[in-house]
């Protein structure tokens, strides 16, 4: 059975639509402070063709992005998102974040970033975009480099 398939099984009620409350909820119960994330009710809301673009790569399809999201699970010993600001406008929503991620023989490292999810006319996800400076936020953690790395970036870019 594909991922899909499984995620489309475990909703035995309507999907509730897409708000602003209905996502600080959702998101919240994915990401808890007991470790590990937890994608499943929130898998039914992707649509099979979504993609999936950030920083470093870009996803095609249900199956492609519930692989990337158990690989993130797998490599990390935790993973907390913190929202702040969640808002909706018409089919676009935008949350900001930071997000916490523990590897095995790292510090906690915090990521803050920016999602925007696109919802087609059904009010499933077709789109998710995140935003954010993966090195900066990893840099700032290290000492000394940090320091260097954000000098660097003034220097050339402003």
């Amino acid at each position: 059975m594909s991922n899909l398939e499984t995620a489309l099984e475990q909703v035995n009620e309507p999907l509730e639509e897409l708000t602003v409350e209905s996502v600080i909820r959702l998101w919240s119960k994915t990401y808890n402070k007991n470790g590990k994330p937890d994608w499943a009710h929130i898998f039914p809301y992707y649509h099979p063709n979504i993609i999936f673009q950030d920083s470093i790569q870009r996803v095609d399809g249900f199956e492609n992005f519930t692989a990337m999201c158990n690989r993130l699970t797998k490599r990390c010993e935790s993973l907390v998102m913190d929202l702040s600001h969640v808002m909706k406008h018409e089919n676009i929503i935008s949350m900001e974040w930071r997000m916490t991620m523990s590897f095995k023989k790292s510090p906690s490292t915090p990521v803050y970033g920016c999602t925007r999810l696109t919802l087609n006319d059904e009010g499933m996800i077709i789109e998710q975009r995140d935003y954010y400076d993966l090195w900066g936020d990893i840099f700032n953690g290290i000492p000394r480099f940090g320091k260097l790395y954000r000098k660097f970036m003034f220097k050339h870019f402003g």
